[in-house]
């Protein structure tokens, strides 16, 4: 697959202390960690833009979302530990953008949408963890932004593999095009 690196940006989404290490599937997070940061050193290498997404909530932790859910999120007692927010150690490079986002979607409340259209870009690539919140959320709206969206599946993990498959096999090919990280090719 052939994506133009002037147009294209690379978008990792939550590659942060406090999510990369828990149980994931179908791959770990130190996997995923590995195969974004050398995804992101070709499209450095290439001149294409690299975000770097991460959650964060105020001290206070009054931005987080609404907890009237049937399974609210589960925050430590005490609060968010100082190294959940930061990033795993190579992900952020100097000339990446970051992105601070306070629920599961990268555009909603920040910055991203104005960021992408500024530097004329048309086209992302999103990986990262996990599958069906982040990754899934951040693609919908994406697409919804009417950015062409291409997911290489080998670049995300989540809880389960049957959460992985389902939004990989069923959600994201109507969003999307679903492919793998050798498949990708960045052009002039």
């Amino acid at each position: 697959m052939q994506l133009n690196s002037g147009h294209t940006a690379l978008l990792s989404i939550d590659l942060q202390q406090g999510i990369v290490g828990r149980e994931l599937a179908p791959r770990s997070g130190e996997q995923v960690v590995a195969d974004t940061r050398a995804l992101a050193a070709r499209f450095r290498q290439a001149g294409a833009l690299v975000i770097n997404v991460r959650v964060s909530w105020h001290d206070d932790l009054g931005d987080t979302p609404p907890a009237n859910v049937d399974e609210p999120l589960q925050l430590p007692e005490g609060g968010v530990p100082a190294d959940f927010v930061r990033f795993v150690d190579g992900v952020m490079q100097p000339g990446d953008l970051e992105i601070v986002k306070r629920q599961w979607g990268a555009f909603h409340g920040t910055e991203l949408d104005l960021q992408l259209r500024r530097r004329g870009i048309s086209t992302l690539v999103i990986g990262g963890i996990a599958t069906n919140f982040g990754v899934e959320s951040t693609v919908r709206d994406a697409w919804e932004h009417g950015y062409d969206v291409v997911v290489p599946e080998d670049l995300c993990a989540t809880m389960s593999k049957p959460m992985h498959d389902m939004a990989i096999a069923k959600i994201f090919p109507r969003l999307a095009r679903v492919t793998n990280v050798a498949a990708l090719e960045l052009i002039d």
